[in-house]
């Protein structure tokens, strides 16, 4: 066989290896089906066999879920539902065989891979910080369609099954053995033997499955339907909420999970299957995927042979994004040297490293020795001495640009000829940053975003002198930290920050105009921003929308494009947004309900407009950015739609279920666009005139994805 390894043992206990050919991971398909499907049968004639040991032999994972080549592959409901029912009936085999059956999971245990575990008897799990579980389908705009959704409420209750669902985030083995999804821990190392083990002793009745204890308030919950539909009520509330309904998938989990705990687990199934073919054909779920296969190939580097290993890394500015980008960090070098203007507050920057490891070692993301180890790795400076043979050097000081100019001037006078420098800022030009330097091919920029542990996306910056070895080494670190990595060409404020501003001063145009920022925020997270544009500028800060208009005031004066003055006078007035609790809402405490500052009309002496046109404000706000990211393809700072794509969803909220800017143009119609585009430039001015790339394409009758 190709994906199964099968040893019978003395005590004719069956164990399946998987381990599918030409892959890192196992994944689910049609081909390791049909294998296990034989064995299947032969199990069920075969008598002697007493009990069944299903593992992996990858090195990091279990099973990792569907193999989404193929389901991608697929273009009738038909196809689907074949696809789905086959797995589902399978499963059904394996738990209607009367011997037992344990799972023996190290790594990740994901989807169907989680699925086939709940049809287990007994679960073990390896102690490894690498085993983790989850149920992620809902991310790609599906739902667990092979049982999930009916066996997990069952196993570990409905309360504490249905919001792992609904999120699809991962839980850790610890935590997985308190919930009861465990029934044992054990070491990486013999898990097999432990597995064959405990399959004799539930063959010969001398072994049960521990009950995890649930709370009285749970149990009420979950024993009376009035409690059920309580639940029920509370987590479509939330699903309504979060996504204003523009996610399909979170509501048919519910849907689904309802009707399994209110019927039976076979009618469950039969109504998922067809639940599911729906979803994977809806255009939700075809930009979730197709976001997921372009995050997947940039897992890996394509200029991986020049990339330079980072023992030693340097870190200038122990702030915010100083120390999250040593906290993204800690795992990979040998040392980090994080340095400020004093002792004092590099300290301050470690300590909030440290306290991130802390969390991490508590959740079981790492070990208590690694927590050590990486803790030990930090050293604060107030200097550069120390700095002799670091390998990439990352400033992340305030956006001055003579200040950024001195310091790499510093660092060139402190280390070697092949340290690379790196600045993590959001609009200044890496160029005018490098023209300070005597080594301009050494110098890139590496812009993350904030808060750095949890933002997945990084925008590396490249100048016409930038060395290739020093852009792969710095996609290679990015990979490394977990981040998708997009690669631009330098210019006003790059791709991301460009973009954005462009859509911000719409935004600030609106204001100016009398429209209400509450309609103007409703307006946007209806079209599936997750925050709305006004709510964004007081979260990043006045002070920093007027210095990136700073940055692209040549460049949008050039093109003869209307700007807002809005936030150059509110911040003249000294309102930073919520970093000083003024901004265009007055925030009643934390997470609290926002009202409208009526100090920002003082200042701006608008008059408020009435009978606002939703469509309008929407397609005037989206298609800002959607027309400035054509423009960055067309002017060769993004390499690829693709790239915008990913870097507008990862970095910016474009709405993911819309599939980036190029794909939203490629959904809704270039011509549709286009006849938006010109509406607008004829309301409202030249700055909607449509990129020259979006005409050449209308009059080709092209597309931006073949």
């Amino acid at each position: 066989m190709k994906y199964l390894n099968i040893n019978k043992t003395d005590d004719n206990i069956l164990i399946i290896t998987i381990d599918c050919p030409d892959t890192s991971v196992n994944t689910f398909s049609s081909e390791l089906f049909k294998e296990v499907e034989s064995v299947v049968a032969d199990l069920e004639k075969d008598a002697r066999i007493k009990g069944l040991v299903l593992t992996s032999a990858k090195k990091d994972t279990f099973i990792a879920g569907a193999d989404l080549e193929e389901i991608k592959k697929m273009t009738t409901k038909e196809e689907v539902t074949t696809y789905v029912s086959r797995a589902n009936t399978l499963l059904n085999r394996i738990i209607a065989w009367p011997k037992p059956v344990v799972c023996a999971i190290h790594g990740s245990c994901m989807g169907g891979g989680f699925e086939l575990a709940l049809a287990a008897d007994y679960r073990i799990a390896s102690n490894s910080t690498k085993t983790v579980f989850a149920l992620p389908e809902v991310q790609l705009g599906l739902f667990p369609a092979a049982g999930g959704t009916l066996r997990l409420p069952k196993l570990i209750g409905l309360p504490e099954a249905l919001p792992l669902i609904l999120a699809g985030k991962q839980i850790r083995v610890k935590k997985a053995k308190k919930l009861g999804i465990v029934d044992e821990i054990v070491h990486p190392h013999g898990m097999a033997d432990a597995a064959v083990k405990i399959a004799v002793r539930l063959g010969e009745k001398k072994l049960n499955n521990k009950k995890i204890k649930r709370s009285i308030i749970n149990k009420a919950l979950e024993k009376y339907k009035v409690g059920r539909d309580f639940v029920f009520k509370q987590a479509q509330k939330g699903v309504m909420k979060q996504t204003k309904g523009l996610y399909p998938a979170p509501l048919e989990i519910i849907k689904s999970i309802q009707y399994g705990v209110e019927n039976s687990i076979e009618a469950g199934i039969k109504q998922d299957i067809q639940r599911f073919s729906k979803l994977v054909l809806s255009p939700e779920s075809d930009a979730l995927t197709n976001l997921f296969f372009a995050m997947n190939k940039r897992k890996k580097n394509p200029m991986e042979g020049k990339a330079v290993k980072v023992k030693k890394l340097g870190i200038l500015g122990a702030g915010l994004m100083g120390h999250g980008i040593a906290g993204a960090s800690t795992d990979l070098v040998d040392t980090i040297l994080l340095k400020d203007m004093s002792l004092e507050n590099a300290a301050k920057g470690i300590k909030e490293v440290t306290k991130g490891l802390a969390i991490r070692a508590k959740s079981g993301g790492i070990t208590k020795f690694e927590q050590d180890t990486m803790t030990n790795k930090l050293i604060p400076c107030k200097d550069y001495t120390g700095f002799a043979g670091t390998d990439l050097v990352i400033e992340a000081v305030f956006e001055d640009l003579e200040l950024k100019k001195k310091i790499l001037n510093d660092v060139e006078e402190a280390c070697g000829e092949k340290t690379i420098f790196a600045s993590n800022t959001s609009s200044l030009p890496i160029t005018q940053i490098a023209k300070a330097s005597k080594r301009p091919e050494n110098v890139i920029g590496m812009h993350y975003f904030s808060p750095v542990r949890s933002m997945p996306l990084l925008e590396i910056i490249t100048t016409d002198k930038t060395a290739d070895w020093v852009t792969a080494t710095a996609i290679d670190f990015g990979i490394k930290q977990g981040k998708t990595c997009i690669v631009v060409k330098d210019g006003p404020a790059f791709y991301t920050t460009r973009i954005l501003v462009l859509m911000l001063n719409e935004a600030m145009l609106l204001v100016e105009e009398g429209v209400d920022i509450h309609t103007i925020d409703d307006a946007m997270t209806k079209f599936g921003y997750p925050v709305g544009p006004i709510t964004l500028v007081d979260e990043v800060g006045m002070d920093v929308g007027v210095h990136v208009g700073e940055v692209m005031e040549k460049s949008i004066k050039d093109r003869n494009i209307k700007t807002s003055s809005v936030l150059a006078k509110l911040f003249e007035q000294g309102f930073l947004g919520r970093k000083n609790n003024k901004g265009f809402y007055k925030y009643k405490g934390k997470g609290g309900k926002k009202d409208a500052n009526p100090d920002v009309n003082k200042i701006l002496k608008t008059k408020p407009v009435k009978n606002i046109d939703i469509e309008e404000v929407q397609h005037r706000v989206s298609l800002a950015m959607v027309n400035e990211a054509v423009l960055c393809l067309e002017e060769g700072i993004i390499a690829t739609p693709e790239d915008g794509d990913v870097g507008a969803i990862l970095g910016l909220g474009f709405p993911p279920f819309r599939g980036g800017p190029f794909r939203y143009v490629d959904k809704t119609g270039i011509s549709f666009i286009i006849s938006k585009m010109e509406e607008l430039t004829k309301k409202h001015g030249p700055r909607f005139t449509p990129a020259k790339l979006l005409l050449d394409m209308a009059g080709k009758k092209e597309k931006f994805y073949k």
